[in-house]
């Protein structure tokens, strides 16, 4: 018996273009768009009881490049070991799933490639302000924590001089989406994380994308419709 069960590519597929339809976008202190019930209930059941250990890190340094070997991308590998993974990957390489993310996001989708990012952040861990690299078309987070705390744990939002202006709501199975700019400043404040601070990113990148370990299919390269 698979449990969860993994639901059709196409299912998670329309579910997702859906959730994206609805999104409420706003455009302070930069341009980004607010999701709820993103992904089908299975798929997020599926994610948290991967039997995928949270990284021991301790306290760390504000960014997450210094722990590369021990983050969890979604690979080829780990596409063939759980069946989930693998339809998530499947819906989200789809064609009318690309056409829709360049329609709302106005990127060049067509020779981008997948990329997939399992986090589990402990007690400790944070980010300092930040912003994106170019070579990421779109930049998506995916709430997937539960508990009493964690309406805490969402991202925090900087102005273009760093300053907090605010915090998503961490809702789970909630998103957020943003392009990467010259002001797109988010990160985590640090803060006590009682539990596990599950999430998952998703980006289009680039073709010229260096870490080609980190893609969930660089053998394919996303075509739009």
């Amino acid at each position: 018996m698979q449990y969860p069960p993994v639901p059709a590519v196409e299912d998670i597929a329309q579910h997702f273009m859906r959730a994206v339809r609805q999104s409420e976008r706003g455009d302070w202190p930069y341009r980004h768009w607010k999701l709820r019930d993103v992904l089908p209930l299975d798929v997020c059941t599926g994610i948290l009881t991967l039997p995928i250990a949270p990284p021991m890190l301790g306290l760390t340094d504000g960014t997450r490049n210094t722990y590369n070997d021990s983050r969890c991308f979604i690979t080829p590998a780990l596409r063939r070991k759980y069946p989930g993974c693998e339809a998530l990957a499947q819906a989200l390489q789809r064609p009318d799933v690309a056409a829709l993310m360049a329609e709302i996001c106005d990127i060049q989708a067509n020779g981008s490639y997948l990329r997939m990012e399992y986090i589990q952040d402990l007690d400790g861990a944070w980010l300092e302000p930040h912003r994106d690299i170019k070579e990421k078309l779109f930049s998506m987070v995916i709430y997937l924590f539960l508990g009493p705390d964690a309406a805490e744990w969402g991202t925090d939002i900087y102005d273009a001089d760093k300053r907090w202006v605010g915090q998503s709501s961490g809702e789970f199975n909630s998103g957020t989406i943003f392009i990467a700019g010259p002001a797109t400043w988010h990160g985590f404040d640090p803060r006590p994380i009682v539990g596990v601070r599950r999430l998952m990113e998703i980006n289009y990148v680039s073709a010229d994308w260096r870490d080609r370990q980190q893609l969930a299919m660089p053998e394919a390269a996303i075509q739009v419709w």
